[in-house]
């Protein structure tokens, strides 16, 4: 099958009413994967991300570029008559329309699933939220943090001796996105089965659920919290297991190795990558229990062995050897790694105002699926195409429309 540059959501319609990164990170996803996204935006600065993060207050941000690829924007005064009534005429045209405003803001723009519905009975209506509907939360506001620290996420996460720390990554954000995204799809797939549309509503913190799956099984198995490990892993300690420095030393100039606890394979591989095949057989080590107690003495080992090498070197050479390691990459090194960029994983876009920017795609190879990243829109840089496509509206009544400011 040849790759589809349409996509293999071509077709599908979906009007996006977020803001940020929660829903703008799913309909992206959507948005890589083909359907035409029109993202809806207030006349008067957009999408708040818009603007948060610029370094000018005019200049769109990166942090917008980033969430925002391959979708078309259009602008409405979704709090004016005329502009209530042209968000209803688009919604008889969706696929999808999702939403991530503050708790009550959806219902009380008259844009609720019941008015939605009874407009496009087979509309698939998404919300994204800080807290379930129904819940005792339900009206609080919440961003990634709030989400990843109701959840459960920032209480598995830090030194054991340490306070609870937020991880790096996104996960309230995208990693709610993410579970909508495949939400949509599911609901997508059902749809050509019975031709019915259906609400879909996500919380954050019902999301970080999902992504604290391993430190459940750990509270299942012992009926307390489950605790902090560091580098390690929440269900129980290893050795070797961690990261190890490597030269000359700098802030991310280290190496992380994992010797699996269900046999001795990869430890007795490792032993003979760092010069140490005598230590094959010794009943210090040989079980991973054993390994676990002497994990001081093993790390002595390893430490001067890396220490000796630079972190690529020691993940070239110990990965190599089938044992589990890998340097640990910052930001600026991947991005830069030419290896992204020949597979398409980091693509370059040519933005409006920001000029060449590169940025990351899609990182799902699919046979049938090859759409490029496009920059992300201007503010009602597609107001004319799409009230002309969706709505078959003429110049004229889209000039008027500018005119009143409903776009």
């Amino acid at each position: 099958m040849l790759a589809n540059d349409k996509g293999a959501l071509s077709g599908v319609r979906i009007l996006d009413l977020t803001q940020f990164e929660a829903g703008p990170s799913c309909t992206e996803a959507l948005a890589w994967l083909g359907a035409e996204v029109v993202k809806l935006e207030n006349p008067k600065g957009g999408d708040q991300g818009r603007l948060a993060a610029s370094e000018d207050g005019v200049t769109d941000a990166h942090y917008f570029l980033i969430f925002n690829a391959n979708k078309k924007s259009v602008t409405c005064d979704l709090k004016s008559g005329p502009g209530l009534a042209l968000v209803k005429q688009l919604i008889t045209k969706a696929d999808v329309m999702i939403e991530n405003f503050a708790p009550g803001v959806i219902e009380r723009l008259g844009l609720g699933y019941d008015e939605v519905k009874a407009i496009n009975p087979g509309i698939i209506y998404a919300q994204v939220k800080g807290f379930a509907e129904g819940g005792p939360y339900e009206k609080f506001l919440s961003f990634d943090m709030i989400g990843q620290a109701a959840g459960g996420i920032m209480s598995i996460t830090g030194e054991p001796d340490g306070r609870p720390l937020k991880p790096g990554t996104t996960l309230g954000d995208t990693g709610t996105g993410m579970l909508m995204a495949i939400s949509i799809l599911g609901a997508l797939y059902q749809k050509k089965e019975t031709g019915v549309g259906q609400r879909l509503t996500v919380a954050m913190q019902d999301a970080m659920l999902q992504y604290a799956r391993l430190a459940f099984s750990d509270t299942m198995k012992t009926g307390k919290p489950s605790a902090r490990a560091g580098e390690g892993v929440v269900t129980g300690g290893n050795a070797p297991m961690g990261l190890f420095p490597c030269k000359p030393g700098g802030s991310n100039d280290y190496v992380y190795i994992y010797v699996n606890r269900a046999n001795n394979r990869q430890w007795h591989r490792l032993l003979e990558v760092i010069g140490q095949p005598e230590l094959i057989g010794d009943q210090r080590f040989e079980t991973a229990r054993d390994r676990y107690a002497n994990k001081d003495e093993i790390n002595a080992m390893l430490i001067p062995w890396t220490r000796a090498r630079t972190k690529a070197e020691a993940m070239k050479i110990i990965g190599g050897a089938g044992v589990p390691c890998s340097a640990v990459y910052d930001t600026v090194e991947l991005q830069d790694n030419p290896d992204f960029e020949t597979r398409g994983i980091f693509q370059w876009v040519d933005h409006p105002t920001r000029g060449k920017v590169k940025m990351p795609a899609w990182p799902v190879q699919m046979s049938g699926n090859d759409v490029k990243v496009k920059p992300a829109p201007l503010l009602g840089q597609h107001n004319e195409d799409v009230l002309r496509d969706w709505l078959g509206m003429a110049d004229d009544d889209i000039a008027a429309l500018k005119t009143e400011g409903t776009v």
